[in-house]
């Protein structure tokens, strides 16, 4: 509790923190892979298509973070974007568990609102989430394009994706941190292929 106290504790937690953006950062495979997938996000957005994303607790949120940056806006204004985070309807997600379990809630989903052509995107900082990985199969059936955002050992989802970008971390907090990070700048990649413009001006920043 002293080592709290004194800042120890908090140094450390933001050091391994700029460690896995570190390691991240002097990848060139994992840096290239990001790139890959952003591209792709343009490729099924140029085509009229969507995203869909799902994860679990922390996973979730930050599913619905990714969701509310490309349905809003990220770096300026610019039309929506079309994504869902299937977290977010908790009728169906109720529903879903009651009736169904729950192993097949994204699954189910992935059913319903899902088209060839889309891509989902799944986040799981094991790679081991059942209800993610039963989502992957159906969209292996619907010829949508999948998409992993994982912890260092991929678990089941790596079998399972088109693309699955692992973080070199064990550590949970760690891997949700770099999600959001890499999910931003998929964002930032995705309004700058699209509309064509770069920056956050001091206007913008205010209203955020």
């Amino acid at each position: 509790m002293e080592e709290i106290t004194t800042g120890g504790y908090i140094r450390s937690q933001i050091r391994q923190s700029c460690e896995t953006k570190q390691a991240i950062l002097e990848d060139g495979e994992l840096l290239s892979l990001i790139e890959a997938v952003a591209l792709k996000c343009l490729d099924v957005y140029r085509g009229g298509r969507k995203l869909l994303l799902a994860g679990n607790g922390g996973s979730a949120a930050d599913a619905q973070h990714i969701a509310a940056e490309l349905v809003g806006r990220f770096y300026f204004d610019r039309p929506g974007l079309p994504c869902i985070a299937l977290s977010t309807n908790t009728s169906c997600l109720t529903a879903i568990g009651n009736d169904y379990g729950m192993a097949q809630l994204f699954a189910r989903q992935v059913q319903a609102n899902g088209n060839g052509g889309d891509l989902f995107i799944g986040l799981s900082t094991s790679g081991n989430s059942e209800n993610v990985v039963e989502a992957l199969k159906v969209c292996k059936e619907m010829d949508i394009e999948t998409v992993g955002l994982t912890g260092a050992a991929g678990g089941k989802m790596e079998e399972c994706c088109t693309y699955c970008i692992k973080v070199p971390s064990d550590d949970t907090p760690r891997i949700q941190e770099a999600h959001i990070l890499i999910g931003h700048v998929i964002c930032s990649i995705i309004e700058e292929g699209l509309f064509g413009k770069r920056g956050l001006s001091e206007t913008d920043a205010e209203t955020r």
